[in-house]
């Protein structure tokens, strides 16, 4: 918060050099991770996920590959979020693995605050939600 009450904004790629280095530091208990895909954008815009399938579900032992782009407008809109890895999952299309934000309510009432690290931990919990932890799966190792 300023002196006058009011909150800061973080500048986008202050936000994402934050979320970068929180990513290479690995998240919790490992199960969920992420970084850059290019080094070498300046923009960091394009970023890939990974998470560990979550216990007790169908989902577990699996590592899924997740794609995430921040547009210029991250944070304050949320990135486009695709499954690279093929999972069968409420809020994915099984066409293009894209989470349609429709289904997804984190990309549909998404906040400033949120971050890619929440995004890849709430499909994480979603894999384990009564709706989908017991959906029969793709091959393990397909992609979309």
């Amino acid at each position: 918060m300023t002196s006058s009450g009011s909150p800061v904004i973080v500048p986008r790629n202050f936000r994402l050099l934050e979320e970068l280095e929180r990513g290479e530091k690995g998240i919790g208990d490992g199960t969920v991770s992420y970084g850059m895909d290019d080094g070498e954008d300046v923009f960091m815009r394009s970023w890939t996920g990974t998470i560990i399938g979550p216990n007790n579900s169908v989902h577990e032992g699996r590592i899924y590959t997740v794609k995430l782009f921040c547009d210029k407008d991250y944070p304050d809109r949320p990135p486009s979020v695709r499954f690279h890895s093929r999972i069968n999952m409420n809020a994915v299309n099984q066409e293009t693995g894209v989470v349609d934000p429709r289904h997804f309510s984190m990309l549909a009432q998404w906040r400033r605050e949120y971050t890619m690290e929440t995004i890849l931990t709430e499909l994480k919990r979603e894999m384990a939600s009564p709706a989908n932890r017991k959906l029969q799966q793709p091959p393990e190792g397909s992609t979309f």
